[in-house]
């Protein structure tokens, strides 16, 4: 099919997913909201989740039926819906995303994504990440903060509220550690040490794992790699993205990092950074080395 029919083809499909997907889950999530305590919201909990679980599946069925997709994934045997995960992605594009929802559903539980303020207003979906309780992050600039102290680690509270919900359902806790997407120019204005990632940003993980405490199983440290390059979401709708390689690595997350204060403890602060930094240089290699392979 031609390109451009593709698209339209791919993106009625998912606007008709998300329609039928959507009211089910806010519906679930309004039951869920007026339930008086924590054992009772606990089914509606399931109920929302397994909503987005549905929404997933059926984008993973569009997606075969409009994309001529070659899928190289290498992921560990052992993974479970029934564990608790904090996963980590390198990101470049919001197709990263779809990838993410594709590879891991039904292996893991439901993704749960740190996501900027500002998209708690896209249309219909800002509503479903809301009910699903996805952590809404602010971030404030530096001259920001001077001005206004009091902001000072009102996100890290945002991520601490989110969690706690997090601890009588199996989660994945999702974090794109760069905060932003890759583009070159970034890279270059960064300085980056990195020859393919930007900077890791390691707070808001770091305020995770100490409110979860030992409730996280292992990481999962996912590489998405797009041989033919970087492609935008349109593209991706049309069948541009003829590759795609993930590898996800399960890793163990030192216990003498499970917990600490990141922002009053600057030994704990400078080894939690060390350990992202070794994940991110690790990363940066494997990349390189799918990049020599293509």
């Amino acid at each position: 099919m031609p390109a451009l029919f593709t698209g339209v083809i791919a993106s009625l499909l998912l606007v008709a997913n998300t329609l039928f997907w959507a009211p089910l889950l806010l519906l679930f999530a309004l039951c869920k909201l007026l339930m008086p305590s924590a054992a009772l919201r606990k089914p509606f909990s399931k109920l929302v989740d397994g909503c987005a679980n549905g929404w997933i599946s059926c984008n993973s069925g569009w997606m075969k039926l409009t994309q001529k997709m070659d899928w190289q994934i290498r992921t560990p045997a052992n993974l479970s819906t029934q564990q608790w995960y904090f996963v980590v992605s390198n990101h470049q594009s919001w197709v990263d995303i779809l990838v993410l929802q594709h590879v891991l559903n039904g292996r893991v539980p439901l993704l749960k994504f740190f996501l900027k303020q500002e998209l708690i207003w896209v249309p219909i979906m800002g509503m479903a990440w809301w009910a699903l309780d996805f952590p809404f992050m602010k971030r404030y600039s530096k001259a920001y903060l001077d001005k206004h102290p009091e902001k000072r680690g009102q996100d890290l509270e945002t991520t601490r509220k989110s969690c706690e919900k997090f601890q009588t359902i199996p989660t994945s806790v999702m974090n794109f550690l760069e905060g932003t997407r890759f583009t070159q120019t970034k890279h270059d204005q960064q300085k980056s040490a990195y020859r393919h990632l930007l900077q890791p940003k390691s707070g808001g993980m770091a305020f995770a794992l100490s409110v979860m405490g030992g409730r996280f199983n292992s990481l999962l440290d996912v590489t998405i790699h797009y041989p033919d390059g970087i492609p935008t979401f349109w593209q991706f709708l049309q069948g541009q993205m003829p590759r795609c390689q993930v590898v996800i690595d399960e890793k163990v997350i030192p216990t003498e990092l499970l917990e600490g204060d990141y922002q009053n403890d600057s030994d704990y602060r400078t080894r939690f950074q060390l350990w992202v930094q070794t994940l991110w240089q690790e990363k940066d290699e494997l990349l390189e080395s799918l990049r020599t392979d293509d």
